[in-house]
């Protein structure tokens, strides 16, 4: 032990961000693969069942429960992670940063997204799990259900992004702020797509592990890079 303390004591801070971040992605990855485990024995099928009829009309299951406007906001608040909003802010961002000197952090930002949609689909297609049986007629649903595209999307997306803008400020307030909300707007999306029934719960859970897992990776890929010189250095907020 203190050996080990005196090799933390001697690493940089970008040595120790690295190893928080391996130990982090070890984490996620098992938590991934235990609940992938799970949902292959058909071990969640009461949970995920029990949770999706909390949120369905009591006369008619493929009605969400609530009033009218909750599953109208539910619809545009899901949108958040659809693939052509996300489309629409990763370039808008990727040209901010172009326009902005680092094209080589935008670059990145592009490789990292298109590299997490084709994760995302490869798992659907590996599982191929069925979707749940309470989608309304009016809601379209054309690939697998395990794990929910949009909630592994939305994780990439908002949290590679929101530790990139970190990575631009200096005030730990900010920091905190816009990592919060980027949590936020991934955990909205997935709960959205519970709600609306068209994913079960685990599907959901699992998109985050993923979307998580693969951000983390991308941004411990960023440090490394900008170590290498091959990424434009952080820059100090004003």
């Amino acid at each position: 032990m203190t050996h080990l303390r005196s090799l933390l004591r001697a690493a940089s801070d970008v040595e120790r961000r690295m190893l928080v971040g391996v130990v982090l992605v070890a984490t996620l990855i098992l938590g991934f693969g235990l609940l992938a485990s799970e949902v292959i024995e058909g071990d969640t099928k009461a949970f995920d069942e029990g949770i999706l009829r909390f949120f369905r009309a009591p006369t008619d299951p493929s009605l969400p429960a609530g009033p009218a406007w909750l599953k109208d906001a539910m619809r545009d608040v899901t949108a958040l992670g659809s693939t052509s909003v996300l489309t629409l802010i990763v370039v808008g961002v990727a040209g901010y940063l172009a326009v902005s000197g680092l094209r080589h952090a935008a670059a990145m930002v592009l490789a990292s997204v298109a590299l997490g949609v084709v994760l995302s689909n490869s798992l659907k297609v590996a599982f191929s799990r069925p979707r749940p049986g309470f989608i309304p007629p009016d809601l379209l649903v054309f690939s697998a259900s395990f794990p929910s595209g949009h909630a592994t999307l939305s994780a990439v997306v908002y949290l590679t992004l929101g530790a990139l803008l970190c990575r631009t400020q200096s005030s730990l307030a900010v920091k905190t702020y816009i990592l919060c909300f980027a949590t936020l707007l991934t955990g909205i999306v997935g709960l959205s797509r519970i709600y609306l029934g068209v994913h079960w719960p685990t599907d959901v859970v699992a998109g985050w592990l993923v979307g998580g897992t693969w951000a983390l990776l991308c941004w411990l890929t960023m440090i490394w890079l900008q170590g290498r010189g091959e990424i434009e250095p952080e820059r100090s907020g004003a």
